[in-house]
């Protein structure tokens, strides 16, 4: 795990629960393709993917992708699995970014057994979808490889008194006419500042008694302030180690 924020100290410092941080890490464990939206700047849509995606199994690779044409071909020959990861969908003229063309090739790509993370600026769920399907015309049919969208919304007035809420959590089932069709797993509310939820996932993460177990964990860890790299990663290798076990 080498990213520096992990995914219980997110948990720790409120941007999600750990039910939340459960069910994120049953996915990346099923490897589903997961999309991070948020507004304004500096939400933290990147630190969060990157804390979920450091959850996967050990050898899930991760491939930083920009749509190159013979990257693209190549990776399609090999289907070595694992994650495609594209830096963002945007104009920006940023290394690591793109649109266009490009999003469709990452998009075609998946059909060769990968999945595909990366984050965009949107307002709602709906706009996060539209954008990389209708606006960057994807079809639906692979558009609808994307089972899970983040949406991550940043407060405060400046950097030193940032904070972040995951305020939706939602499963993806499929993309129709570029809108999805789907429902919310988990919703932030504001006025308490608690997160509810809404719904079971329906594709994956099926197994209740193991995501109890995930969100155990992560809620002991959180309140033990083991939050580093080091405590996370030693703990979920002790998980897997307990499942192997019981199997």
């Amino acid at each position: 795990m080498a990213n520096a924020i992990t995914l219980v100290e997110l948990v720790r410092n409120g941007t999600l629960n750990a039910d939340m941080a459960s069910v994120l890490w049953a996915a990346v464990d099923e490897q589903v393709s997961f999309i991070t939206a948020a507004v304004p700047q500096f939400a933290g849509k990147t630190t969060l993917s990157r804390a979920v995606l450091d959850m996967r199994p050990p050898g899930v690779p991760l491939h930083e992708v920009a749509g190159e044409p013979v990257v693209m071909d190549r990776l399609k020959a090999e289907a070595r699995g694992g994650y495609l990861v594209v830096g963002e969908f945007s104009r920006a003229p940023i290394p690591g970014y793109i649109w266009g063309e490009p999003v469709r090739r990452v998009f075609d790509t998946l059909s060769a057994g990968y999945a595909l993370q990366t984050t965009l600026h949107a307002p709602t769920i709906d706009a996060a979808v539209a954008q990389f399907s209708v606006t960057n015309g994807v079809r639906d049919e692979d558009a609808s490889r994307v089972k899970l969208v983040l949406y991550v919304e940043r407060y405060g007035t400046n950097l030193s008194n940032f904070w972040r809420r995951l305020v939706e959590l939602y499963e993806l089932h499929k993309v129709e006419n570029g809108r999805p069709i789907g429902h919310p797993l988990y919703r932030w509310q504001e006025d308490t500042d608690t997160f509810e939820k809404l719904s079971d996932p329906h594709q994956f993460g099926r197994d209740r008694d193991d995501l109890a177990r995930r969100g155990d964990l992560i809620s002991r860890l959180a309140a033990e302030d083991r939050t580093s790299a080091e405590d996370v990663a030693a703990a979920v290798v002790a998980f897997r180690a307990q499942n192997e076990r019981a199997l």
